[in-house]
């Protein structure tokens, strides 16, 4: 598997593991007025139920995360949410294949429609689906504790970069 992918997506599950554990499970549980009242623990349930998907998908060649499982337990428990993202770090080296994206793109349709992927593809949409999960976090996260999240938390690498080379335009500029 491609670790251009597969390592970045590890980074992003381990600051996400280390987020959940430095939480107490009021702040875990409890509605967030800026989330729309969601808790951390649904988004949580939410990146980890896409993963689950795609990893019951692989088998089979088709991928549906329309239906996936909600499994309620996830945002109730933190400790199973780490134990969740722990397993789903351990399954994501798996060898490139073709699959079968099923989604239903128009809610006034119940025939859902097949496009032509592959494993690598998904994980590619889950680790952006990740980073836009976890810069909501970033926003609750701040709503409910004191903590201090990584300045790289919830955002994408591109961003990075960007934040980099600006810097070091600014830096230039400065010395210059």
């Amino acid at each position: 598997m491609n670790d251009r992918i597969v390592y970045p997506l590890m980074r992003l599950l381990d600051q996400l593991q280390q987020l959940l554990s430095c939480l107490d499970d009021a702040a875990y549980r409890s509605p967030v007025s800026v989330l729309s009242n969601a808790s951390i623990g649904q988004h949580v349930r939410h990146i980890i139920e896409f993963f689950t998907a795609l990893e019951h998908g692989y088998e089979g060649g088709y991928v549906n995360y329309d239906l996936r499982k909600r499994n309620k337990r996830i945002e109730a428990d933190r400790m199973f949410a780490i134990a969740s993202l722990t397993h789903i770090a351990t399954g994501l080296n798996k060898a490139d294949k073709p699959l079968w994206l099923v989604a239903n793109f128009n809610d006034e349709m119940e025939q859902p429609h097949n496009v032509a992927t592959n494993y690598t593809r998904e994980l590619v949409h889950n680790l952006e689906h990740v980073v836009h999960h976890m810069a909501i976090l970033r926003i609750g996260v701040q709503a409910v504790s004191a903590l201090s999240l990584p300045q790289d938390f919830g955002v994408a690498s591109s961003t990075m970069r960007h934040r980099k080379s600006s810097y070091v335009k600014i830096a230039i500029h400065r010395i210059g």
